[in-house]
C-alpha cells in the first residue's frame, strides 16, 4: 500500500510540474532559511558552554557608577586577595590581560593583535584542549606562550614544527612554544592567537597599586558556593583593601560576579571589549525563521486546496472503489510529506552552498557539528511540521469530497474555501509588508547616523595607535616631525579619539556638593583645532598660557549645563579631578558638544584634560593627495619606530566598526524580506494561474461581447491584489509599532516618515502586480474561440 501511495504521489507530482516547482522551490527557501537561522541561534545559545568546569566558572566585575555599565577591568592584586580572603569558596583565579605585540622571529614579523597574557592556570580553568604540550604546565614558567593551531601553521607550517621554537615579542622579548591549542571557536565569548604567560611580566602581574585596572579576573568557585552567599561578603573586602582609596578619591566602588554562559549576553559597553551578543537580534531572527516558514506553508496549503478541484475525479472514483477517508488522508498526507523531505534535501545541499556567503554575512564561522542530534531533529521536526500540519487542511478537503459530485465535475470549494484562501494570501503579504517596512527604517536610520553631522571634522582624519615602545617614547618627536611635513593640517595627542574609549572619572568642582562624574579627555594644545571643534565661551588652550598645562581644562556645553552653568558662567569656575590631579584646574572654555561617542548614547558630559595620557595620534591632512601624505607619515614613523609596521585607520571609519552589528541587521532583514516576497510571490503566481485558468470560458465570452484586453486585465488583477491591499493596511501599523521599538536603541534617530510606509506597499503592490498580470496578461491575450472550446 505505502509503495502504491508513493508512486501515485511521485506521478501527481510529475504531471503538475509548475505547480510542484512551486511548492517545492516555495519550501525549499523556507526551509533553507529556518536551518540558516536555526545554526545561527544555536551558535549563540552555545557561547561559552563548552568549558568543562563552565558551571563554575565567574568573571568578576566592578561597579564605580550606579547609571553606567559595570567594568570587567580590576588591577593585578585582586586576584591573589581574593583567594587569600575566601579559600573555602574560591578554588582558582585566573587573570587575562588583552594586549598586542610586534611577534617576530628569522626575518618576519606580524604584528598581532589579539594576544592573552594571563595566569599559568588558564589552560587548566578553561577548556581550549592543546594539540601539544601540557596544559597544566604550558604556562608555568616565564617566557612560555601557546599559539592556536592558525598561528603555528601561519608560522611555522605545522603544529609539529611549532613545538620548542623561540618567537619574539616586540623584539627584545624571546618567548618559548610550549603548546599549541585548538583555534577558539565563535561559539566563545573569548578570541585569542596566542596565550603568553603572566609571570614573563612581574611588573604586572607583581603589581601593588589596586586602582591600576587592566586584567580580567576570573574565578573558579568550589562545588558548593553559593555566589550569592559570596557576593554578600564582598563589600566588606572591598573596605579592607579599597577603603581608604575610595575615600581619598571620593568614589565608591564594588564587585559582583558574572556567570561565564552569562558573559555574552550582558549588554556591550565601552568598558568590555570582549564579544557580545544581542538577545533582541536573536529573537528578531527567530521571528523571521517563524514568518518565512509560515509563508512556504501557507503557499503549500492554498495551492494544493487549488488543486482540489483537479483531483475531484481521482477522489471520487476512489471512493466508489472502496477507498476510506482515513486512507486519502493518509495518501494526501504521505505527498505532503514527500514535497517536504525533498524540499529538505535540496535546502541541505543549498545551506552547503550558501554556508560561506551566510558566515561571510555574519561576520565570523559558525561552530556546526554536524555530527548533532538536534540538527536533524530540526529537520525531522519541520518535516513533520509541513508535511503533517501543512497538508492536513488539503487532505481533509479533498477526501470529504462527494464522490458523485466528484464524478459528475460538479465539485466547487465554495466562498468559504475562497475566503480561506484569501485569509491565507492576506497574511502572506502582511509578514512580507512588515519585513520591508522594517528592512527600510533600518537603512533610512544608518542613513541618518552615517550622514548626521557630528560636531567635528572626520573628513581626511588619520588615527594611528600609540600602541608599542618606539612610538610611546618618541611620540612628541614623531608629532614635530609630521607638523613640519607639507602634507599635514595639524597633529595631537590624546587619550582617545571620536568613538573611542573615554573613562569615567570623578571630579570635585566649585558649587557642587557631590562628585561630579563626566567622560575625560586627556589631550595636548591641539585636540580642538585637529578636530575642527568650536569654542562657544572662553579660549582654547594656547602656548601663549604656559601654565595651561598644569591648571586650565576645557568642557563640553554639556558638562557646563549638569554643573548648573551657563558656558560664559563655567568659564573661570575650578574643577579637580581627585584621581590624576592634586590642585584645581581652572575652566579656561567651553566647546560646543560633540558626538564623542555612539549616537546610541546620549550626549554626555566631558572633561578635556592637557594632563599626560596619551593613547592616540589623531592627524589633519591638508586636502590634495591623501597617498603622498600617508606615505609620508608612514617614512616618519618609520624613523621613530623602525621595527614596527606603519597600521592606521581613517576617522570616518569608525562608522563600520560602532554600528557593524546594526549593518549585519540591515543586510540580513534585506534578504530575508526579498525571500519572504519571493515566497508569497510564488504563491500568488500559482493562484494566478490557477484563477485565469478556470475563468477561461468567462474570458472568452467576456471578449466575444467586446470587452478590451485592458478591462479583462483589470478585471483578474482587481481580485488578485485585494487581499495584497488588506494585508498591506494590516502590515503597517505593525510595522510601525516594532519599527518604532528598534529606534529607541539609538539616543539619535530619524522619525517613523509616512513616506516610508507608502514605499513598502508601493514596493509591495508593484511586486504582486507584476507577479499577477504575467497570467493575466497570457489569459486576455487568448483567442476567445479557443477559449470557449475549453468546456
Amino acid at each position: 500500500m505505502i509503495r502504491n501511495y508513493l508512486k501515485i504521489a511521485w506521478r501527481n507530482l510529475y504531471k503538475s510540474k509548475i505547480f510542484s516547482l512551486i511548492h517545492i522551490m516555495g519550501l525549499t527557501i523556507g526551509i533553507t532559511v529556518c536551518m540558516m537561522i536555526f545554526l545561527y541561534i544555536m551558535n549563540e545559545f552555545s557561547v561559552d558552554r563548552f568549558h568543562k568546569q563552565g558551571k563554575n566558572i565567574y568573571r568578576v566585575m566592578r561597579g564605580f557608577d550606579k547609571k553606567m555599565s559595570r567594568a570587567p577591568y580590576l588591577s593585578a592584586p585582586y586576584a591573589q586577595a581574593l583567594l587569600t580572603d575566601f579559600p573555602a569558596d574560591i578554588k582558582d583565579a585566573v587573570r587575562v590581560w588583552k594586549t598586542n605585540f610586534l611577534v617576530s622571529f628569522g626575518d618576519k614579523a606580524f604584528d598581532e593583535r589579539r594576544v592573552y597574557v594571563a595566569d599559568a592556570d588558564f589552560f587548566k580553568v578553561f577548556s581550549f584542549p592543546l594539540l601539544k604540550g601540557n596544559a597544566a604546565t604550558a604556562l608555568k614558567d616565564p617566557g612560555s606562550v601557546v599559539l592556536t593551531r592558525n598561528i603555528a601553521e601561519k608560522y611555522f607550517g605545522s603544529v609539529d614544527n611549532a613545538m620548542g621554537k623561540t618567537i619574539s615579542f616586540d623584539k627584545v622579548r624571546p618567548m618559548k612554544v610550549t603548546g599549541v591549542s585548538v583555534n577558539v571557536p565563535s561559539n566563545s565569548h573569548m578570541d585569542f592567537d596566542m596565550v603568553n604567560t603572566l609571570s614573563s611580566f612581574p611588573d604586572r602581574a607583581n603589581g601593588k597599586i589596586w586602582i591600576n585596572n587592566f586584567l580580567f579576573t576570573y574565578l573558579l568557585l568550589s562545588p558548593n558556593t553559593d555566589p550569592a552567599k559570596l557576593e554578600a561578603k564582598f563589600p566588606q573586602f572591598m573596605d579592607k583593601y579599597m577603603g581608604k582609596d575610595m575615600a581619598s578619591l571620593g568614589i565608591h566602588q564594588d564587585l559582583k560576579i558574572t556567570p561565564l554562559t552569562d558573559i555574552y549576553f550582558e549588554p556591550a559597553s565601552a568598558f568590555d571589549d570582549v564579544k557580545h551578543g544581542d538577545k533582541t537580534v536573536v529573537y528578531i531572527f527567530i521571528s523571521i525563521a517563524v514568518l518565512i516558514m509560515l509563508i512556504a506553508c501557507i503557499n503549500f496549503m492554498n495551492l494544493s486546496t487549488l488543486r482540489a478541484v483537479e483531483r475531484s475525479k481521482e477522489v471520487g472514483l476512489r471512493k466508489v472503489l472502496g477507498a476510506v477517508r482515513n486512507h486519502l488522508v493518509s495518501q494526501f498526507i504521505g505527498e505532503s510529506v514527500l514535497l517536504a523531505v525533498i524540499s529538505s534535501i535540496l535546502s541541505i545541499g543549498l545551506l552547503f552552498a550558501l554556508l560561506p556567503t551566510y558566515n561571510n554575512i555574519l561576520g565570523y564561522s559558525l561552530t556546526v557539528n554536524w555530527d548533532s542530534w538536534y540538527i536533524y531533529a530540526f529537520l525531522g521536526g519541520v518535516i513533520l511540521f509541513v508535511g503533517v500540519l501543512a497538508g492536513s487542511y488539503p487532505a481533509f478537503v479533498l477526501s470529504a469530497f462527494s464522490p458523485i459530485d466528484a464524478l459528475k465535475g460538479k465539485l466547487r470549494l465554495g466562498k468559504g474555501g475562497a475566503f480561506f484562501r484569501q485569509a491565507l494570501v492576506v497574511v502572506q503579504f502582511s509578514i512580507s509588508v512588515f519585513l520591508i517596512i522594517g528592512t527600510i527604517v533600518i537603512m533610512n536610520q544608518m542613513h541618518y547616523v552615517k550622514n548626521k553631522s557630528l560636531g567635528y571634522d572626520q573628513a581626511q582624519t588619520v588615527i594611528v595607535q600609540i600602541d608599542n615602545g618606539d612610538i610611546y617614547n618618541h611620540m612628541k618627536v614623531f608629532k614635530t616631525e609630521l607638523e613640519n611635513t607639507p602634507g599635514v593640517a595639524s597633529v595631537s595627542l590624546m587619550s582617545g579619539e571620536p568613538g573611542g574609549f573615554f573613562d569615567i572619572h570623578s571630579f570635585e568642582a566649585e558649587g557642587q556638593t557631590q562628585t561630579f562624574k563626566p567622560r575625560t579627555e586627556f589631550a595636548d594644545f591641539e585636540y580642538v583645532k585637529t578636530l575642527g571643534l568650536k569654542v562657544i565661551a572662553g579660549r582654547d588652550f594656547s602656548p601663549l598660557f604656559p601654565s595651561d598645562s598644569l591648571n586650565s581644562v576645557l568642557i563640553n556645553a554639556t558638562a557646563a549645563k549638569k554643573l548648573g552653568f551657563s558656558p560664559d558662567q563655567a568659564v573661570g569656575k575650578w574643577i579637580k579631578n581627585t584621581l590624576r590631579d592634586d590642585h584645581k584646574r581652572r575652566i579656561v572654555g567651553v566647546v560646543q558638544d560633540f558626538n564623542f561617542l555612539s549616537l546610541k548614547e546620549n550626549m554626555d558630559a566631558l572633561v578635556i584634560s592637557p594632563y599626560e595620557d596619551r593613547r592616540v595620534i589623531v592627524i589633519k591632512l591638508k586636502p590634495g593627495n591623501i597617498s603622498e601624505s600617508l606615505n609620508e607619515i608612514k617614512k616618519v614613523y618609520a624613523q621613530v619606530a623602525p621595527v614596527f609596521p606603519f597600521e592606521y585607520t581613517f576617522l570616518d571609519q569608525k562608522f563600520a566598526t560602532i554600528y557593524k552589528a546594526d549593518i549585519r541587521q540591515q543586510t540580513i532583514m534585506s534578504i530575508f524580506a526579498g525571500l519572504a516576497i519571493f515566497i508569497a510571490c510564488l504563491g500568488l503566481f500559482g493562484l494566478a494561474s490557477f484563477t485565469a485558468a478556470k475563468r477561461t470560458k468567462e474570458i472568452g465570452v467576456r471578449k466575444v461581447l467586446g470587452s478590451s484586453v485592458q478591462n479583462i486585465l483589470l478585471l483578474l488583477s482587481r481580485d488578485m491584489l485585494k487581499p495584497v491591499g488588506i494585508a498591506t493596511i494590516i502590515a503597517i501599523p505593525l510595522g510601525y509599532s516594532f519599527t518604532n521599538m528598534w529606534l529607541q536603541n539609538f539616543a539619535y534617530r530619524t522619525p517613523l516618515a509616512w513616506w516610508i510606509f507608502v514605499l513598502a506597499a508601493g514596493v509591495t503592490f508593484a511586486i504582486a502586480l507584476i507577479t499577477v498580470s504575467f497570467q493575466s496578461l497570457k489569459a486576455a491575450l487568448a483567442n476567445p474561440v479557443k477559449s470557449l472550446r475549453t468546456e
